[in-house]
């Protein structure tokens, strides 16, 4: 995207009033996206951006400027910016050397999406119509959505580091309505991997559409839940979004030093149960949030938060991590080259355990059942959640017996580290995500085993 010397003379020039660092992170995102909604594909786009967003710190002070121009001239203009709004003063330039940093890629790409004609990817959403469709006469809404990008950064800084990366995403997800007795029931299925078109070999956009059918059809004979605390059995890749909201974004380590996170000064404590280990993996390919490296150039790395019950690690970016003394964890992600990064999740999950799923069920006498958990929100300052459960179901004598609908769960993300019991061994990762966080969104991937907390609150509508 920019030529190696001109990044040097760029870097250069945002040093010239004295910043200790300066970053150049150049970006080149394409993009395609259909849509179609009850029976009508609506929309077609496609969509390219460029720029780039240089930084410049000068001890506990950041400038920042961003540009759609990658000229030359438009970078120093940029560089300048950045550099006076981090102080001012001084007429040096500093020179840098810049040294390529080999990160390997998470997945290989086979099929780049924006090399499939556009008529492929809308009869990927006419297919799904058709197999919700056919799914029940009570099936009486559906939406479907395709969405792929491709996005090539570079990043280079004043240590020294000159990085580049190639992210390749595709992702579809099919929503449906069912209509009966119990008024508007929906039904979601979704996925999506840093993937190109091979995505669709994996998966049967039709089997998608009839799994979302199925939810919304089964939750129209689904009862009010209960209300109160009771065992909760969470299956594998249903819960991991509890796992992130609650407890991942608690150990990011600029909401730690923020002293907004629950997590704060417990390194090395027990913070969860000794069944529970917790990671965050960027390296993790083919997984949503796989990266080869993050936006601030710095390879991607499987990062061990949680082990064994005892929490040994926070989540940094390098602005963090350079405070404390430490290299960063490759946690540093911004949404675009308009934004300054900060320390966010990728894929994080927790391990396997060695209990058989169908034997957790039965050794609960009572409680519920969450095949899948929807939205929520939590207080990373003391880690109380709600989240609504978009699929459950009773436990009743060690079985799982009637769906259930209307209900949230609600608690405390250490409490329920603490609380788990039971660990399955059958992992997967859910559906793919994006985490908002200060007004940037980008893309995530969590998961987790079938596993049981001893005791959560549902929110339940039943008298």
């Amino acid at each position: 995207m920019i030529d190696d010397a001109v990044v040097q003379r760029v870097l250069g020039v945002a040093l010239r009033t004295g910043g200790d660092f300066a970053e150049v992170f150049a970006e080149d995102r394409r993009s395609s996206m259909a849509g179609l909604d009850d029976g009508r594909v609506e929309t077609v786009t496609s969509g390219r951006e460029r720029g780039a967003g240089i930084r410049v710190v000068a001890g506990e002070t950041t400038g920042f400027a961003h540009t759609a121009d990658l000229s030359e001239a438009g970078l120093m203009a940029a560089a300048e910016a950045a550099g006076a709004a981090a102080r001012s003063g001084g007429a040096s330039v500093r020179q840098v050397a810049l040294t390529a940093v080999q990160a390997p890629a998470p997945n290989a790409v086979a099929v780049l999406p924006e090399s499939v004609p556009k008529v492929a990817k809308v009869e990927l959403l006419q297919r799904a119509d058709g197999a919700a469709r056919s799914s029940g006469a009570a099936i009486r809404q559906v939406s479907a959505v395709y969405a792929d990008s491709r996005r090539r950064i570079m990043v280079a800084n004043s240590d020294g580091m000159l990085s580049h990366d190639d992210q390749v995403k595709s992702r579809f997800a099919v929503n449906c309505v069912a209509v009966g007795d119990t008024g508007l029931q929906t039904g979601r299925e979704s996925i999506g991997a840093t993937s190109g078109w091979e995505l669709f070999d994996r998966y049967d956009v039709e089997e998608l559409a009839r799994l979302a059918a199925e939810r919304a059809l089964r939750k129209l004979s689904a009862r009010p839940s209960p209300s109160g605390a009771v065992p909760v059995v969470i299956k594998s890749g249903g819960g991991g979004v509890l796992f992130h909201e609650a407890c991942g974004h608690g150990l990011e380590a600029d909401l730690v030093g923020r002293d907004a996170s629950v997590f704060r000064g417990r390194r090395g404590e027990k913070v969860a149960s000794p069944l529970v280990t917790l990671v965050d993996d960027g390296t993790m390919g083919p997984e949503w949030g796989a990266i080869g490296i993050d936006d601030e150039g710095h390879p991607a790395r499987r990062n061990v938060l949680i082990e064994d019950g005892v929490l040994t690690d926070y989540m940094w970016d390098w602005f963090r991590a350079r405070k404390e003394g430490r290299q960063s964890s490759g946690n540093g992600r911004r949404q675009s080259y308009q934004h300054l990064p900060m320390v966010r999740m990728t894929n994080t999950y927790v391990l396997n355990g060695t209990a058989e799923p169908n034997e957790i069920i039965r050794q609960t006498p009572h409680g519920v059942y969450v095949a899948q958990l929807g939205g929520g929100q939590v207080n990373t300052a003391t880690g109380d959640f709600v989240f609504g459960m978009t699929e459950a179901y009773l436990i009743e004598d060690g079985q799982i017996t009637e769906p259930l609908r209307d209900a949230n769960l609600i608690g405390n993300g250490p409490e329920v580290l603490r609380n788990i019991d039971v660990i399955g061994n059958d992992f997967s990762m859910g559906s793919p995500g994006t985490c908002g966080k200060d007004g940037q969104g980008v893309p995530v991937g969590d998961g987790q085993p079938t596993l049981r907390v001893t005791s959560l609150t549902v929110g339940g509508t039943a008298a």
